[in-house]
Formats: structure tokens, sequence, C-alpha cells
């Protein structure tokens, strides 16, 4: 299993519009951060966990080709606003692209892309094919991906493992029941927004504690936003099995 990182960045990215803050101005290109989504190529498939606003950029800076499905966390829009870009891939592989995510996130999408569900659609618009997921175990072409229900402060999130890797973005509470579904992967994806108390996310002490707990080997934090610091800096602060997530980084797992 290959897993590119997309982007690592909380809702704003980083740098934060106007903002100068040290992590906003750096020049190092690990502390420029797209939105969070990941790029998962396993058992000759590959797909996209969430499609935010720099999906464009993202596919193209990773130079895909062939994307087989989109599969998402929830529904804000830092995870689902690129979706109109999709139809390029419509356009190359002439079929619809298959979409997982809960009843309630696969609705939001027929509301903010509408002209896309038309009766009568304009030429060019994107074509999906949706798929309605549960907290239970689901096939994604052949591919066996297990959810694991998070909570963003009080909207439940989609975490997902696939084989030995397990992703989970924008939470600040998992149930011991869905920690058990954590336990076992080889490298883990956890959220950690900052250092400070947040109302939805993990921070960098909550999100260090769960991974100490759940004994992963290697974890990577991602959703990052600019007030957690510089990455060299927070890198030297982190144990030997925990590193911060960057864009571009890229993973291999037996």
């Amino acid at each position: 299993m290959r897993i590119t990182f997309l982007g690592t960045g909380t809702s704003q990215g980083i740098p934060v519009i106007a903002c100068e803050c040290a992590v906003c101005r750096s020049n190092d290109q690990h502390n420029k951060r797209l939105r969070a989504s990941v790029l998962i190529e396993t058992q000759g498939r590959t797909f996209v966990i969430d499609t935010g606003p720099d999906f464009r950029q993202q596919m193209l800076r990773a130079d895909v080709k062939h994307l087989d499905a989109a599969i998402f966390t929830h529904q804000h829009k830092d995870h689902t606003a690129g979706l109109d870009d999709i139809r390029a891939f419509n356009h190359r592989q002439q079929q619809d692209m298959p979409l997982y995510g809960r009843a309630e996130v696969l609705n939001q999408i027929r509301n903010e892309f509408s002209y896309a569900f038309s009766e009568t659609r304009y030429p060019g618009v994107p074509h999906f094919e949706m798929h309605a997921i549960e907290n239970k175990p689901f096939d994604v072409l052949g591919v066996n991906v297990i959810p694991i229900e998070v909570m963003h402060h009080k909207l439940p999130v989609y975490g997902f493992r696939i084989g030995d890797f397990t992703y989970i973005t924008d939470a600040n509470f998992i149930s011991e029941k869905e920690q058990e579904k954590i336990k076992g992967s080889k490298i883990l994806v956890l959220d950690t927004l900052q250092k400070e108390p947040h109302l939805s996310h993990f921070t960098l002490a909550q999100a260090l504690e769960l991974i100490e707990k759940l004994q992963v080997p290697q974890a990577y934090l991602t959703h990052i936003s600019h007030k957690l610091g510089l990455h060299a800096v927070i890198e030297t602060e982190l144990p030997d099995h925990v590193r911060l997530g960057y864009d571009g980084l890229v993973l291999e797992i037996d």
C-alpha cells in the first residue's frame, strides 16, 4: 500500500490569509499545508479520502492520472469543496465517479453540487455514483474499508482503516469501542490541531496520549494549524515513533 499526504493543514490551510506569524511567513515547505486529504494506492486501486478546496492542486502536484473513488470523512467544506474537479477524471475515464460517505454527507453533496444532479445537466458537469455507508465495513471496488466513528465536537465523523493503515481527521473524542478498531495498525494518522485546548480537535498532548494508549508503532499528525508551531521545532518535541505529517509525504506499507 502506498499513501500520499495530499494536504495536512486545517480548514484555513497554512499560510493563513493575511497572517504574519512565524509559521505563515516561513520559507520551509513543511510549513506550507493544503487542506487535509490523503491518496491511497492499494490492490491496483487508487482512491482519495476527502476532496477539499485544494483538490485540483493536490491532484496536479501528485501527478494523479487515474482515480477510482472518493471517500468522505464528513461534510465540512474543507473536506468537500473541491469535488467539482472530479469531472477531469470523468472525462478521462469515461465513467461516473463512485463517492462513499454517510447519508448526511451525500445529501449535502447533492445540495451543494445540485447542478450535477439536475435532470437537465449542463454538458461537462461532474458525474457521480453515490454509495451511502454506515458504521460497518464496506467494499470499495474490492478493497475492504473499516469506518471508525469519531466525534468532531457534536458531529459524527468517520476515520478509516484500510489494512494496517488508519486515518483519522477532525476528531476530539474516540470511544473505547471505536479505539479497538485502530489497535494493531502499523501506521496511524491522527488529527492534531494545536497545543491549546480546542472545542472540536485533539490537542498535541491529547493526540500523543491516545497514540501511547493504542501502542501504534508509527504515527503521523495531520490537520495542523499554524498555531501548533514551526514544523522543525515541533518535530524535536515528539517521541521517536511520532512525526508531523507534511504535504507530499509518501509512506509504504507491505
